[in-house]
């Protein structure tokens, strides 16, 4: 059981009270449709990376989930591959995409590829940023604080992102986020101290947990480790990625807020794998593995420092809550449903936009109930989004590999469908075992092989023709 003394509940009553205020707040200076969508473009380097890690760090009780189940491995999986491919991101994309002084990913495909392709982009973008696995973070954390039913918590968790955002659009999101990544890093430097006065060093951790938590794989299979690499290709097509960037004020600001950003992800994730293990260690019989943090904290914080702490993990969440929130809002409703009408003005879009929220928050609530697991809704979500959009958003910032309009489409088409035919296999054999999985492959590698062999075919045909011209 968790209990939240007066001071826990009045910390956290607060740091609800500041988000809202700040986020409605923040709304009041917004002008037109690039101000509600981008801020303006006017991020700076510091403004730039605090947004970025603290929306790129929301999994706050998935990390808790996998390092309490295979340890270390945790870093190795859910940290180094996001490292490679963000410095990939920044040197490879940050500056060409900041450079074509569009609004979204699907935004770049219709310049590229022609409207179908940047409709299909677009339902591909809002699957990947539904913002499910956060919002059933947020609920676990709510129920745990009010006792309310976890149905009433993901509601309540999800109407008060959509509150603000629905008011201020995307400067809402930064203002918030600011103040959340604070938070967040204050949150894992409270309970670690008391974690290490209560139960001693590495020694104790060492000493405590099984033997497997401390490799490299965490008793898992390779092919288990290497599709967690392929999902962190997600950096790379990632719309909070690409809308940051278009936000930045300049090329530059964009390159280096994302490798700064790294540096502060590698400090984050050293605090939450340690302290992960100190739960494995101090408590090796959690029934609810996602309850990790939550019952490490009832162990060793006292009240006030417990509040802080909770408040650590509600920011961290809810950073990335909202971020995704206004950016599946963005797609739905700007990218699919005005691009389908033909609205163009300013004011209808941003009403779509609004109107985007709304479905989004449904959808959201229903994969959150419905798959009430946050690695499972990152693990389905990934494999069904990545495939398809990948190859063709990543090679339309390079002339040189671009394949023709109906290749791109089909290319598109071919992975998405492929690695989600591949996925319900499995599923409807033994509910996503990865046994189950025909030839006991993957999903996500037979998507992104007819993706590619499409996309080569493609890009062979159009080197052909331009040949024989």
């Amino acid at each position: 059981m968790v209990t939240l003394a007066t001071s826990d509940l009045i910390v956290i009553g607060l740091y609800f009270a500041a988000v809202v205020c700040i986020g409605f707040l923040a709304g009041r200076s917004r002008r037109d449709e690039a101000d509600f969508l981008l801020a303006g473009r006017s991020l700076t380097t510091p403004v730039f990376v605090m947004t970025l890690v603290s929306t790129w760090y929301g999994g706050i009780l998935g990390v808790g989930e996998f390092s309490y189940q295979y340890g270390i491995s945790n870093w190795i999986v859910q940290g180094v591959p996001y490292y490679v491919f963000a410095i990939i991101f920044a040197l490879l994309l940050a500056k060409r995409i900041r450079s074509t002084n569009l609004a979204t990913i699907p935004d770049k495909l219709e310049q590229e590829y022609g409207r179908p392709t940047a409709i299909l982009g677009s339902v591909l973008t809002f699957l990947l940023m539904t913002p499910a696995p956060y919002v059933l973070m947020i609920g676990v954390l709510l129920q745990l604080v009010t006792g309310w039913s976890l149905s009433v918590c993901v509601i309540a968790g999800t109407l008060a992102t959509i509150a603000y955002l629905f008011w201020g659009g995307f400067r809402a999101d930064v203002y918030t986020d600011i103040l959340e990544f604070f938070l967040m890093f204050a949150g894992f430097a409270v309970i670690l101290p008391f974690a290490v006065a209560k139960y001693g060093g590495w020694d104790f951790i060492a000493g405590n947990v099984p033997p497997q938590h401390l490799t490299w794989n965490g008793g898992n299979s390779p092919q288990f480790v290497l599709v967690w690499f392929f999902i962190a290709l997600w950096t790379l097509v990632d719309p909070s990625f690409h809308q940051r960037c278009y936000a930045a004020r300049t090329g530059e600001v964009a390159q280096k807020g994302i490798l700064y950003s790294v540096i502060f992800w590698i400090v984050f994730d050293a605090m939450t794998a340690t302290a992960g293990l100190y739960a494995r260690a101090a408590l090796p019989s959690i029934p609810q593995p996602v309850m990790a943090y939550p019952l490490l904290a009832e162990a060793v914080l006292p009240p006030l420092a417990k509040g802080m702490f909770y408040v650590g993990m509600l920011a961290t969440i809810m950073s990335t809550l909202n971020t995704l929130a206004f950016v599946s809002a963005t797609t739905a409703g700007r990218d699919i449903v005005a691009r389908l009408r033909g609205i163009v003005g300013a004011k209808e879009t941003t009403g779509a936009v609004r109107w985007g929220l709304a479905g989004m928050g449904i959808l959201s609530v229903a994969l959150a109930l419905g798959i009430p697991s946050v690695i499972r809704l990152w693990y389905t979500i990934g494999t069904v989004a990545i495939p398809g959009l990948l190859i063709p958003l990543v090679t339309s910032y390079f002339d040189r590999w671009k394949a023709g309009s109906r290749m791109a489409l089909a290319s598109m088409a071919s992975g998405w469908i492929v690695s989600t035919t591949w996925l319900l296999a499995g599923w409807s054999r033994d509910m996503g075992n990865p046994a189950a999985y025909p030839l006991g492959i993957e999903p996500m590698y037979p998507g992104l092989t007819a993706s590619f062999v499409v996309w080569g075919t493609g890009l062979a045909i159009r080197n052909y023709r331009r040949a024989t011209r």
